[in-house]
């Protein structure tokens, strides 16, 4: 039996070219400042994980709705031009009383 294709929310099907060009497994987040009280109670080192099928770890929704489209476009190893690195960037939650600020970093297969 042949696997199933992935369709995405655009109507395009996942071929083989996707499944073989893409290098990046994972995009992790992890709490590298907290400023204030968050209301999450995220502290330094916290960290969780999105794949394709889902999310792993503790994480705010509010924080997690405005990192979403960075780190999607991570995950498929997009680079962001103004980055030094372009594996690692930076990402503040929306509560700008008290900050919590991610690094969020591409995963590699190895």
């Amino acid at each position: 039996m042949g696997s199933i294709p992935l369709i995405f929310p655009c109507g395009r099907v996942q071929g083989k070219e996707d499944v073989m060009a893409k290098k990046v497994e994972a995009v992790k987040a992890t709490v590298i400042s907290v400023k204030g009280t968050c209301g999450q109670g995220h502290k330094v080192g916290d960290s969780f994980t999105i794949t394709e099928s889902g999310i792993q770890g503790k994480i705010c929704i509010h924080a997690l709705y405005s990192m979403l489209p960075a780190a999607f476009a991570m995950l498929f190893d997009v680079n962001f031009p103004w980055l030094t690195d372009a594996d690692k960037k930076t990402h503040a939650c929306p509560d700008a009383a008290n900050p919590v600020v991610f690094e969020i970093a591409k995963v590699r297969q190895t």
